[in-house]
């Protein structure tokens, strides 16, 4: 039985609209890395010449995709790429407004099922990636560079998710990886700490390469947890300044 409605379904348009077309054709530029996220996107008088429209469809195309939550409009300092999807926005802004355990659980169902199965799946190439970044995140680590350790384990954990070889896990992790990032700073850590954090993340290698998967789920459980403790440890230490 058809449910009953008062109001007529509209009329599908037989073709979409300027600037419809161009939301779609921005969207896939942004999308294809065309324009990376952080950048600040070519002045208006430059789009519309190198597009071949009028400044209004132009404005209404960017504006769609600010709404969407893809660009961001600086007053005085013109438009940002704030993601590169519609969905990693949506995640960025959900993540934001999500506990900080809950994060955390979170990445450990991602982290450790993709271990597991970076170990099963794993290339040589991708395992001598995995060394390649432990190496980069000692060199940050003794040159005391907060933000490039950061970045460094950023990329590091991406790429033992990407050795999983499920795709379509990787799509959502690459979306999720900027809103656990956002969302989840970072905070200074010790040197005793920072050595744990590191013979952990050497341990995931090590399980990687020898294609041991308990392992591998085993080490990456670990480095979630030992984030948890010391971010409840520096909380602790704050509270009591």
């Amino acid at each position: 039985m058809y449910a009953v409605s008062m109001k007529r379904i509209s009329t599908p348009r037989r073709s979409a609209s300027l600037s419809a077309q161009l939301v779609d054709s921005l969207r896939a530029h942004i999308e294809a890395g065309g324009w990376p996220v952080g950048t600040r996107i070519p002045p208006e008088q430059t789009l519309v010449e190198e597009l071949g429209v009028g400044r209004s469809t132009l404005r209404e195309a960017i504006g769609a995709l600010t709404h969407l939550g893809l660009l961001e409009a600086r007053v005085g300092d013109g438009t940002y790429v704030r993601s590169s999807s519609e969905l990693q926005s949506v995640m960025v802004r959900r993540a934001s407004c999500g506990r900080r355990d809950e994060i955390l659980e979170l990445r450990t169902v991602l982290e450790e099922y993709a271990s597991g199965a970076a170990a099963l799946r794993r290339s040589d190439d991708q395992l001598h990636q995995l060394r390649e970044l432990l190496t980069d995140a000692d060199a940050a680590c003794a040159g005391e560079d907060a933000s490039a350790a950061t970045n460094v384990d950023a990329l590091f954990h991406r790429a033992v998710v990407r050795a999983s070889g499920n795709d379509l896990l990787i799509e959502v992790y690459d979306y999720l990886g900027t809103a656990l990032a956002s969302a989840l700073g970072g905070l200074p850590w010790d040197a005793t700490a920072a050595e744990a954090h590191a013979g952990l993340h050497r341990r995931l290698v090590d399980a990687i390469e020898a294609r041991d998967q308990s392992g591998a789920r085993d080490a990456a459980a670990a480095i979630v947890r030992l984030n948890r403790e010391h971010e409840a440890a520096a909380s602790r230490e704050a509270e009591g300044r």
